[in-house]
């Protein structure tokens, strides 16, 4: 199947680099830095990184020690952040269940959505916990978990809009999945090597950022949209699979899927163990859902 490549969206050097000293707070979880530290660390001239730091402190967003000269998160980040937090409050109610799971399991586990045109993580426990903030690029072959329990509107419109890279669609396999994963309330994802690969190559990368060998190197990992996902037949309760995550939805108070809740295995376990675990999973999101005023949709969408 022919590519269709997005069209190309301009991007602001100068935006990006502010963007640049937001996220080293963050990442570095509000660690005061220097001048010089922050210039080094984030590829910038001194000049240039000094004119930023001086308009986001100016602004509030930073704050400067004239004793040690280092900066660090000002009051109109704590601002900012509250205002988000309002508005990814169903997130918060996932952690406690998220806890819950990583611990038995000892994995890592996620609660993610889609927020503006990019899949976003907004929660993250276990060992080897997922950077929250982390985003992907949400078209073919990405993003698929992220619409399977809507609406089939809204699974059509995601088929529909141009993959990062060029894909075959077995349309048929597709659509199966969809009706065997709404029926058990989960997903399983195979583990192989071009999985782990195809995340790890998308992360934080918009489809038109992508040159064009890395996407030669990404259309050789994923054939088909579905391939990476176990139906029922596929699995035997006392055989071993390869898994690399089980993925389940939470609903909002429309019945439209809200957030994904999602387990790390990356190991092979029994089919029976997978069954455990996809209960588990589900009776986590179902009581997100029902934490958040949610309800599970009608059969019929």
């Amino acid at each position: 199947m022919p590519s269709r490549v997005p069209a190309v969206t301009r991007r602001s050097a100068p935006t990006q680099r502010v963007v640049a000293v937001l996220d080293f707070f963050v990442d570095n979880r509000g660690r005061r830095a220097g001048l010089s530290e922050l210039a080094r660390a984030l590829h910038l001239a001194k000049p240039t990184c000094l004119g930023i730091l001086t308009e986001l402190t100016a602004a509030g967003y930073l704050t400067r020690d004239p004793r040690t000269r280092s900066y660090g998160p000002g009051p109109a980040l704590i601002a900012a952040g509250r205002v988000a937090q309002d508005g990814f409050t169903v997130a918060s109610l996932a952690r406690p269940e998220l806890e819950r799971l990583s611990t038995k399991y000892r994995t890592t586990c996620t609660a993610s959505a889609i927020v503006g045109e990019r899949i976003s993580v907004l929660e993250s426990t276990g060992p080897g916990m997922v950077r929250v903030g982390a985003s992907y690029h949400f078209a073919p072959p990405v993003g698929l978990m992220y619409v399977l329990w809507d609406t089939d509107a809204a699974f059509d419109a995601w088929l529909a809009t141009p993959p990062s890279v060029p894909l075959e669609q077995d349309e048929t396999r597709l659509r199966r999945i969809v009706a065997e994963c709404r029926e058990r309330g989960y997903l399983v994802e195979s583990m192989t090597g071009a999985g782990r690969r195809l995340y790890s190559l998308l992360a934080g990368v918009a489809a038109h950022d992508l040159p064009d060998d890395l996407r030669e190197a990404v259309a050789e990992l994923v054939t088909s949209l579905g391939e990476r996902v176990y139906l029922g037949s596929d699995l035997r309760p006392r055989k071993e699979h390869p898994v690399s995550l089980l993925a389940a939805p939470t609903y909002d108070a429309d019945g439209r899927q809200q957030l994904v809740l999602t387990m790390y295995v990356g190991a092979s376990i029994t089919g029976a163990d997978i069954t455990r675990r996809g209960s588990a999973l589900v009776a986590a999101a179902d009581a997100v859902t029902a934490a958040a005023g949610g309800h599970k949709p009608d059969t019929n969408r």
